[in-house]
């Protein structure tokens, strides 16, 4: 190599040096690159340090060293630099990150609302066979308390009560997800209690107001807002199961190993859930005790569903991308799809046409 001029120099390595300058004129994050690029950029980055050392050495022109310096300087950035916080992230969060990490674990995501559900369902159909089932759950008092708060109907609040309810709601319904995935590190079983409690005591108070005679009144102010704060109990409460299980199922990791190992999909999880919550408080503050009519919350609280569960089943989704592939040796061509995969590509199989 020392014994090439600078032109013969530069005639070699241009290649190289034009494939790195195409990847940082991307202005993409390393791991959003193509697999091609990031499998080929450590080696062009060391390629090209090595060229600047050479032609430093050597004494090549000032403007080349420039050159190389500054492609050496950008590759290292996007190497090493530590990234900026992007509104972007949140958004591949919410459209993308959170309903692929709820379907890989739908196991826990259906345990935790089935945990969440089924004792509020049960507890809510023994109240109204026997409205005495209520005074096993809770106290009397704070059974009339509930009856009493729902035994009009709501015309609205003014708007400094509505923004302080807000905070009290979203302080409240975090806490409760909170202790549901929290309590999870003991071994799953704090979540597993958590979501069985929330789901008496919940199913026990609409019971009880309901057969008080007030069930038109408490339906119509927790269908909307429930449809996001009850879910994302459930989520929560899942998650929490899915922290304990890792620490018994470790897959021949240590426990701590195998919870990092499940880290990223929690912390996900957990963020998603606390987005649900925050909407949630939102809709109970200023939504839900408003004297909009009732068939529109119902209609809203339909539509919502309807979405959420769209958004869970379908948001994230890679699209099917078509390929070619050539079989046989006579080259027959047939057309398959691939989920991940963002390249059309002839393969071969037996001989090369």
């Amino acid at each position: 190599m020392r014994s090439w001029t600078q032109d013969e120099f530069i005639a070699r390595r241009k290649g190289e040096w034009s494939a790195l300058d195409l990847i940082l004129t991307a202005g993409k994050p390393l791991h959003r690159l193509p697999p091609a690029d990031i499998s080929n950029f450590s080696s062009l980055y060391r390629a090209v340090c090595g060229d600047l050392v050479h032609a430093r050495d050597v004494g090549y022109t000032g403007d080349l060293v420039t050159y190389l310096d500054g492609l050496a300087g950008r590759a290292h950035n996007l190497l090493y630099a530590a990234p900026p916080y992007r509104l972007r992230a949140a958004w591949d969060l919410v459209v993308r990150d959170f309903p692929q990490a709820i379907r890989r674990n739908l196991r826990f995501f259906g345990l935790g609302l089935g945990l969440f559900y089924v004792p509020m369902i049960v507890c809510l159909l023994a109240t109204l066979a026997n409205p005495e089932f209520a005074t096993y759950i809770l106290s009397n008092e704070t059974l009339r308390g509930m009856a009493d708060m729902y035994s009009e109907g709501h015309s609205g609040r003014d708007a400094g009560t509505d923004a302080g309810m807000a905070g009290f709601y979203v302080y409240n319904n975090v806490g409760i997800a909170f202790r549901c995935f929290a309590t999870g590190i003991l071994f799953g079983l704090g979540s597993l209690f958590f979501l069985i409690y929330n789901g008496i005591t919940i199913g026990t108070v609409l019971g009880h107001v309901i057969a008080a005679g007030y069930g038109h009144n408490i339906l119509t102010f927790v269908c909307t807002h429930g449809t996001f704060e009850l879910t994302a109990i459930g989520i929560a409460g899942g998650a929490g199961l899915q922290m304990g299980y890792a620490l018994v199922d470790t897959g021949g990791r240590t426990r701590l190993g195998s919870l990092r190992a499940q880290g990223r999909d929690l912390a996900i999880i957990i963020l998603g859930a606390a987005i649900m919550l925050f909407i949630a408080a939102g809709l109970e503050a200023f939504w839900s005790p408003s004297s909009i009519p009732p068939p529109v919350k119902w209609a809203a609280a339909g539509v919502f569903a309807v979405l959420l569960t769209l958004y869970f089943a379908l948001a994230g989704r890679e699209p099917r991308v078509k390929r070619r592939v050539y079989a046989g040796t006579a080259g027959v061509e047939t057309t398959t799809s691939s989920p991940n995969t963002s390249l059309t590509s002839g393969r071969l199989a037996g001989v090369r046409p």
